[in-house]
């Protein structure tokens, strides 16, 4: 029954994955405005960049397009695409590939004029992997600011907050430079609640932050007197007025642009719980924006499911048929998650936010006796769970187990930010190669009860 609960979550975390494909969202949302005379400058960046972009050429003449367009990925996702320039750079962490790709953006949409449409296409990952620092900070003092945030467990939203007054296509920037050409965005969100500023920094969306804000940011996270002094500098002289700020909603560079949410984690979560519904699972949406320090909300989600099980209303799945159970018997459940925790990074480890909240859920279903068969799954859309090849961590009630057989101690390796190998001790990595798109995470527990009847 393990090894079946196992093929059904993964089932359900590939039916979110297949909600969010990027080709499909360009295709319903993207219409040519034959009003518009000029030429389109076709930008897009993320990890969903190159089939955005296929999607797109697709729909547009080349003879409409004002040169070749540029598409920036991740390099797992870089692949040939019509009519378009595909770049390859680094994520997480950005490279210089990634600056001169940025800097090759820059140029492009200054270049456009009043008649010519900015068609931006943008996805998950966008924020690394167009890095543009300010004149004075350096792409590597730059790095180390947002390392210096990741590591103390700041939010996405704070570290964007500082990333967009570092930079210059972050916060608005792009739809600076682009101004007064018309700018049309499609994202595809990898953010809770689809904040579309917050989506790949805002490129083209007004900054309501501030110079101070991003300041107040390094300070009550005590990285303040860590950031490199040219970033302290540029933060100082931008509080007191001496640098432009980000530009804000009232700002005319906006005049002329619109965006259009073409998918989300929201959609894809919705997705999943109909794939489990499918399945004979009853369904209950556990949080829609799931955040937070990862064990720490996966032994919240431990204590919920112990307390919730023995509540499950009886009733079974045969095949695809619903059928009266034993009363004695209890349907399965599907507790279904989205969003994107965070990881405070205290040991030398490997892992990323779903392995760790992976390994630390099947600590914690331990520790609140979460009984019955169950399988937890936690991974990441885009495939890829930090600076690993696995998008995640699916564990059951024999994993711990399985480890400590293999010599594995998993608080210890929990502690020390090492979930990667203690899950590959147990065969628990979710491996799924990179995918192409990215809405953030996708949370799926599945419960049975103690007995399960033979079905």
């Amino acid at each position: 029954m393990t090894t079946l609960l196992k093929q059904h979550a993964l089932h359900i975390f590939q039916a979110g994955v297949a909600a969010a494909n990027p080709y499909q969202a360009v295709q319903r949302c993207l219409t040519l405005d034959e009003s518009l005379t000029g030429k389109i400058h076709l930008i897009a960046f993320g990890k969903a960049a190159c089939a955005m972009a296929n999607a797109a050429s697709e729909l547009i003449p080349a003879s409409r397009l004002a040169g070749l367009g540029i598409a920036v990925t991740n390099y797992e996702n870089v692949r040939a695409v019509d009519n378009i320039e595909v770049i390859g750079a680094g994520h997480p962490l950005p490279d210089l590939a990634g600056f001169h790709a940025a800097a090759k953006i820059a140029e492009r949409v200054s270049q456009a004029q009043a008649n010519d449409l900015v068609l931006v296409l943008i996805s998950g990952g966008g924020s690394a992997l167009i890095p543009y620092p300010v004149a004075g900070i350096s792409l590597q003092e730059k790095i180390a600011t947002t390392d210096l945030l990741l590591a103390c467990g700041a939010d996405i939203q704070e570290i964007n907050c500082v990333r967009k007054h570092l930079s210059q296509l972050k916060g608005g920037g792009l739809a600076r430079l682009a101004a007064p050409a018309h700018v049309y965005a499609l994202i595809l969100s990898d953010v809770l609640g689809d904040d579309l500023s917050t989506i790949a920094s805002g490129t083209t969306i007004h900054d309501s932050s501030t110079y101070g804000d991003a300041m107040a940011v390094l300070q009550n996270k005590g990285v303040w007197t860590r950031v490199p002094d040219s970033v302290r500098l540029h933060l100082e002289r931008g509080k007191q007025g001496l640098i432009a700020e980000t530009p804000k909603p009232d700002d005319s560079v906006f005049k002329h642009t619109r965006h259009v949410l073409c998918g989300s984690n929201t959609v894809s979560l919705k997705a999943a719980q109909l794939a489990a519904e499918q399945l004979g699972y009853q369904t209950l949406i556990y949080s829609e924006q799931l955040c937070g320090i990862a064990r720490e909300e996966a032994e919240q989600l431990a204590h919920y499911a112990a307390t919730l099980k023995d509540n499950i209303v009886p009733t079974l799945q045969r095949g695809n048929v619903a059928v009266d159970a034993p009363a004695s018997s209890i349907k399965p459940l599907a507790l279904l998650a989205g969003g994107e925790t965070t990881v405070n990074l205290k040991g030398n480890g490997k892992g990323g936010r779903n392995q760790e909240f992976a390994l630390a859920f099947a600590l914690a279903a331990e520790k609140h006796r979460l009984t019955g068969q169950w399988t937890l799954l936690s991974g990441g859309t885009d495939g890829r769970d930090g600076p690993t090849d696995a998008a995640g961590g699916m564990v059951d009630a024999d994993s711990l187990q399985t480890m400590i057989n293999a010599g594995i101690n998993p608080t210890k390796y929990l502690n020390n930010n090492d979930a990667y190998n203690a899950l590959h001790s147990s065969n628990d990595l979710l491996i799924t190669g990179t995918t192409g798109t990215n809405v953030a995470d996708l949370q799926i527990l599945l419960l049975y009860p103690e007995e399960i009847p033979n079905v």
